[in-house]
């Protein structure tokens, strides 16, 4: 497949077998398993993992990808692909009772974030992630509370997804290579989440709000949703900075605000 990579869909296709191999392995497809990957591109993925499942969807916008995705995977089992924006697609309507998607792509990293909330807003019908991601990203998806990327995007998808760093994948690796590094990372969504988290705008929006001047102590960065005296009362040092707080920290911070919010409503 000879097709050109294209600047506006932010393609970088993977090429590099061993960078392949080792991606089927930490995936194990097994069969039957319901298997969906995001931008298949050249198919580099899918022709290796269709055969070991002998049924799988994609999800590629690219249309002149479609006809020769088609021609070549013919042969290894069945695909069936949807030309659609990956950003719009519903996934849930690919999921079975007894076979919740496992999900897979080689993502654009123009799109990577929202991609992931978008993923994550339909995990109760997804078992897994795997996903090529710019390192950077990925670093900060799996950080740690006290680490300089630990942030907004960490806190958010660990609230709702456990997060494995996998390996890091160089720029050879890809056509045309990026100018940066990239690494494949795991996602296990939590059904139902690791926290309790009532109301979830209010969760995104006080996180937002935490990180949003890094240097600031929460005792100035959330002063318009929490007191001092309701932080300590939450066991939370109104002297410390966002990054310093456990994402546990952070959903009971928003039960918080729900409270507070509910008695000025009463």
């Amino acid at each position: 497949m000879n097709h050109r990579p294209r600047k506006r869909f932010g393609q970088n296709f993977l090429h590099d077998p061993a960078t392949i191999q080792r991606i089927i392995q930490v995936i194990d497809p097994q069969p039957g398993d319901n298997l969906v990957e995001i931008g298949p591109g050249r198919g580099a993925i899918t022709t290796e993992l269709l055969p070991l499942v002998n049924q799988m969807h994609v999800v590629e916008l690219d249309r002149d990808l479609i006809e020769p995705l088609a021609h070549l995977c013919a042969p290894l089992g069945e695909l069936e692909i949807h030309n659609e924006d990956a950003l719009k697609f519903d996934f849930s309507r690919l999921a079975k009772t007894d076979a919740p998607l496992r999900v897979v792509g080689n993502l654009p990293y123009n799109i990577s974030t929202p991609l992931l909330f978008h993923l994550l807003d339909q995990s109760r019908q997804i078992l897994d992630m795997h996903f090529m991601l710019q390192k950077e990203v990925v670093d900060r998806m799996a950080a740690a509370p006290g680490s300089k990327t630990y942030g907004r995007l960490s806190v958010m998808l660990q609230a709702r997804a456990k997060v494995t760093s996998l390996f890091r994948i160089g720029p050879g690796a890809f056509n045309p290579p990026p100018k940066v590094d990239s690494a494949f990372v795991r996602l296990q969504p939590c059904n139902p989440p690791p926290y309790r988290i009532d109301d979830w705008d209010i969760f995104s929006k006080l996180v937002s709000q935490a990180f949003s001047q890094r240097r600031k102590t929460l005792r100035n960065s959330l002063r318009n949703f929490l007191s001092t005296a309701t932080m300590e009362a939450a066991g939370i040092d109104p002297g410390v900075r966002a990054e310093q707080l456990s994402v546990e920290d952070f959903a009971n911070l928003a039960s918080r605000v729900l409270s507070v919010n509910r008695l000025s409503d009463a």
